[in-house]
């Protein structure tokens, strides 16, 4: 009877602990899915800040990008000191932009008066780039608005040399990495 009751709580012993192998196995699997999910969501979460990290750094380097555009645009635009200088102004940025036809004419008008003759040596005019400021602002649609406060050095021959503030609005697109339009001291 003794062995019996020997027997009866070996068994009942092996039974625990067979049950309790049967569910820390269960758990243990349940541990293995949860840590293959944590390990995938970090994954994720690494290949999404990476992605954030390059849209910010190409951000910075577009923003960049178009201040500069714009800087140069404006060191070419506002230096000349005779027809021939002013004449080469639009060759000297070609390459950095793409506007409309009515635009170019409008910023690059041929510098000849009514008589047909040249204003720039007629009157003397020189205009000197001397510095800038540039901003830009949020990306939209492909485009960065961009401005830029300019100081040029004007003079002729019937006017003393002064110094001019200008304001540069323009729009620079980042897929062909050219100022698409831009506007002289208007806002909108």
């Amino acid at each position: 009877m003794k062995s019996k009751v020997l027997l009866s709580i070996m068994v009942l012993l092996l039974v625990g602990l067979g049950i309790m192998m049967s569910i820390t196995n269960g758990k243990r699997v349940q541990i293995e899915q949860v840590r293959k999910e944590v390990s995938q969501v970090t994954e994720t979460q690494k290949h999404v800040t990476t992605q954030i990290d390059n849209l910010q750094t190409t951000y910075n380097a577009n923003d960049a990008k178009a201040k500069s555009r714009l800087l140069e645009f404006a060191k070419a635009y506002y230096t000349f000191s005779s027809q021939s200088d002013y004449d080469k102004r639009f060759n000297q940025v070609s390459d950095i932009l793409s506007l409309s036809d009515d635009q170019k004419s409008q910023l690059f008008d041929n510098g000849l008066d009514a008589t047909g003759g040249s204003r720039i040596d007629n009157l003397g005019l020189t205009s000197e780039y001397q510095t800038a400021t540039g901003y830009t602002s949020d990306l939209n649609n492909q485009t960065i608005e961009c401005l830029a406060t300019v100081v040029v050095k004007t003079s002729g021959t019937a006017q003393k040399t002064i110094n001019q503030n200008v304001l540069l609005h323009g729009w620079f697109d980042i897929k062909t990495q050219k100022l698409t339009s831009i506007k002289i001291n208007q806002i909108q």
